[in-house]
């Protein structure tokens, strides 16, 4: 969870920046890998919603979120970025986070108040992503601690649901100590997930600044 644009992140340096190359067009091996994440996402939710593999849901769920550089990784190895890879991977990553933690939240794996906290987070900077698009900002580079609390989230969710049973089968050991560790990591990363947005209002100022003389000027 949580990359390209990630639970803790705008637009970046981590999305495909090669914008002034050619079109690659749908076939790439980025655009395969996002179809792939956007394909399994059912699937997941399938496993945490209509049966008890919740382990097998929670797996998933780490390495559909493990991914979420690939397909930026190989659009700028392979010189394959794509408008189609530029509008898919976004959405692709915003699907993974919000129906990845609604899923683990309604099954009760993880108190409600934390999944809406991650999720009001989501959609002020997916809102704040828009508005800057709007008024023609130039793209914004992660800040190194946004990729902290991205990796914490990305781990904390799968982590939580891997520490839960259904109905009120009781935890083992291995499970108290996973969920123990995960609310520590967990609110570590939510805290400085909304301490990092505050700290992208001057590059996010510098970034419409930029975008706007390159308008003018261009």
């Amino acid at each position: 969870m949580s990359p390209s644009p990630s639970p803790s992140s705008p637009p970046s340096s981590s999305a495909p920046a090669d914008d002034q190359g050619a079109d690659a067009g749908w076939w790439t091996w980025a655009n395969v890998v996002t179809f792939i994440r956007l394909g399994l996402l059912p699937v997941f939710v399938w496993l945490v919603v209509a049966t008890h593999h919740r382990a097998l849901a929670a797996w998933l769920l780490a390495v559909l979120g493990a991914t979420d550089w690939v397909d930026g990784y190989l659009a700028r190895r392979l010189s394959q970025v794509s408008t189609v890879g530029k509008i898919i991977d976004p959405v692709a990553d915003r699907l993974l986070v919000m129906v990845g933690l609604l899923s683990v939240a309604v099954v009760g794996a993880v108190p409600w108040w934390f999944a809406i906290a991650t999720l009001a987070r989501e959609l002020v900077v997916s809102l704040v992503t828009l508005l800057l698009a709007a008024l023609g900002s130039a793209r914004i580079d992660v800040l190194w601690w946004g990729k902290v609390s991205t990796f914490a989230l990305m781990f904390t969710y799968p982590a939580f649901l891997l520490a839960s049973n259904p109905g009120s089968v009781p935890l083992e050991t291995w499970q108290r100590i996973m969920r123990d560790g995960s609310w520590v990591i967990g609110l570590f990363g939510l805290s400085l997930a909304w301490i990092v947005l505050v700290g992208y209002i001057h590059p996010a100022r510098a970034a419409l600044q930029r975008g706007r003389q390159r308008g003018r000027t261009g």
